[in-house]
């Protein structure tokens, strides 16, 4: 009978050439069981099939569903949130173009209501302030006002004497300068921006711009540098005590009864155009007639008279004629003498 040789014992655990040990043959399997495991969740006990863990004192996995969005804000919620940003700040930069606390207040409100009728087309703008602060600056600034009987006189001025120079050194400017210098050097704009904003090109907003400052710096010679321009334009809109503008909740309505105001006298002025024209249709001819020569004078022709009394010849006639047979030959055939 053959003897089995037996199984040769195991190898030492083999050294790497940096010190580390090689793993075994034993725990090679132990590893891959491990993985095995790991891949699949139906042999792996801790775990349910729908990824999370059992509830006996095992960490859960961390939740990957999004969070809810926050919820979106009404029409009425944005606007008011930007009549309460701009408002203020905008009341105290059309009264550095202006001079006069109530037309700023007023040119404000009336952008902001226009704004609330354009709405939809606000609130997708990438800057809904810039377009509110663009109609604010249009309406304040038109030549209009000057007809308005409450702005030929002049506002009282700031309490300070520098202040007072300054504003009057704004106000002597055009206005298309006055609104560049107040975007760049008041707002920090860029140039492109407040070009686009005064509707010109921007070396024509630069052109406006340095004038501005050579007007400033000539009457004002403490405000030569930008930077002290700019800070100075900050505080003189601060210092002013400006009412602020009505509350968003009442500009809201103020712009919604316009609206239906506007409407109503389109409606109006619709219907009169179409009855006038109905009217003008059913009274005007409907065919050409010629106008009528003017009357002249022609001379040579005798007076037209009436028939006076029968002289006797004409008497013996008219006798002679009524004596004359009425019927026979002789009315056919006359005699001949």
């Amino acid at each position: 009978m053959t003897q089995t040789p037996a199984c040769p014992p195991p190898l030492p655990e083999a050294e790497a050439e940096d010190g580390t040990e090689v793993n075994t043959e034993a725990e090679n399997q132990t590893d891959n069981q491990t993985d095995n495991q790991t891949d699949n969740p139906a042999e792996n006990p801790a775990e349910n099939p729908d990824g999370t863990e059992n509830p006996d004192g095992t960490e859960a996995e961390a939740d990957l569903e999004p969070a809810p969005p926050a919820p979106a804000l009404t029409p009425g919620q944005a606007f008011d949130a930007l009549y309460a940003f701009a408002a203020p700040a905008l009341v105290r930069q059309t009264y550095l173009l202006t001079g006069r606390r109530e037309l700023a207040r007023e040119s404000v409100e009336r952008a902001f209501q226009l704004a609330w009728q354009r709405w939809p087309e606000v609130a997708v703008d990438r800057d809904p302030a810039g377009w509110v602060r663009a109609a604010a600056y249009e309406y304040a600034m038109s030549p209009w006002h000057r007809l308005r009987l409450r702005h030929r006189t002049p506002e009282p001025p700031p309490a300070a004497l520098d202040d007072r120079r300054l504003l009057s050194v704004l106000l002597s400017l055009p206005p298309a300068y006055r609104r560049t210098v107040l975007l760049y050097d008041g707002l920090g704009i860029g140039l492109p921006e407040t070009a686009a904003e005064t509707e010109a090109s921007t070396p024509a907003a630069a052109g406006r711009l340095l004038h501005a400052r050579e007007v400033v710096a000539a009457r004002v010679p403490e405000l030569a540098d930008p930077g002290e321009l700019r800070l100075r334009l900050t505080e003189l809109g601060s210092k002013e005590s400006l009412r602020t503008a009505a509350k968003p909740v009442v500009v809201r309505s103020g712009s919604e009864r316009r609206a239906r105001r506007w409407t109503r006298a389109a409606i109006a002025f619709t219907v009169l155009l179409i009855g006038s024209t109905a009217f003008t249709l059913r009274t005007a001819p409907d065919h050409y007639e010629a106008p009528q020569a003017p009357a002249a004078t022609i001379s040579g022709v005798p007076p037209r008279s009436g028939s006076g009394p029968l002289s006797e010849e004409e008497q013996e006639i008219r006798a002679k004629l009524r004596s004359m047979f009425q019927n026979g030959p002789e009315r056919l055939r006359p005699e001949l003498r």
